[in-house]
């Protein structure tokens, strides 16, 4: 989300074929597009092409990164005599970062920016995790271990045998939506939170 947000959409994202970018029915397959992940199911959204690397050489090149960055970035902050975790992501992103693009970056062959710009508030409600759930006798939902309570909405009595969808945010929080239309908000324990407007709509 942070790239986006501070680069845009790219037309395209070539990744590799892990079982959280795609689903393969059979190992050394290929990945099945009709069902997807909850990468698959943002990209879509966000009418993003998702590839998935099948040549050695791709995957080649993106595990030797992942080789470097895993080898090199618990020793630069070690090194750099820091300790505690949002200290060293800081070190990472403000020091060790700009250092390594600086040296091993090559300018694009064309200047111009093939990045949509986006809205972050619009994107957020799209790079989070989305499920369906279907409302219980007693107007809750079941959701990781947690039973959400919806509160008394002016649009219908209850809301039980009712198809609705639940977003966890990157902070942990939770909203369910049925349809357009955001009825419940909850943080990360389950516990409700008060909103003044309690319908809203949803991405």
């Amino acid at each position: 989300m942070e790239t986006f947000v501070a680069k845009g959409l790219p037309s395209s994202l070539y990744t590799d074929r892990g079982s959280h970018y795609f689903v393969t029915l059979k190992a050394g397959e290929a990945v099945d597009k009709s069902r997807l992940t909850q990468v698959g199911r943002a990209l879509r959204h966000l009418g993003i092409e998702h590839i998935p690397a099948y040549s050695p050489e791709a995957r080649d090149r993106s595990e030797r990164m992942f080789s470097t960055l895993q080898d090199r970035l618990p020793e630069e902050p070690a090194l750099a005599g820091i300790a505690d975790i949002k200290a060293a992501n800081r070190f990472i992103a403000q020091t060790h970062l700009p250092a390594h693009n600086a040296r091993f970056a090559r300018p694009a062959a064309v200047q111009d920016s093939a990045f949509v710009a986006t809205d972050p508030a619009a994107l957020a409600e799209i790079l989070c995790l989305q499920e369906e759930r279907v409302v219980a006798r007693d107007n809750t939902v079941a959701f990781a271990r947690l039973r959400l309570q919806l509160p008394q909405s002016p649009i219908r009595h209850h809301f039980v045998k009712a198809t609705v969808r639940i977003r966890q945010y990157p902070d942990g929080t939770l909203a369910i939506f049925h349809g357009p239309r955001r009825i419940a908000r909850h943080g990360s324990d389950g516990a409700p939170i008060q909103e003044r407007c309690p319908v809203g709509r949803a991405a």
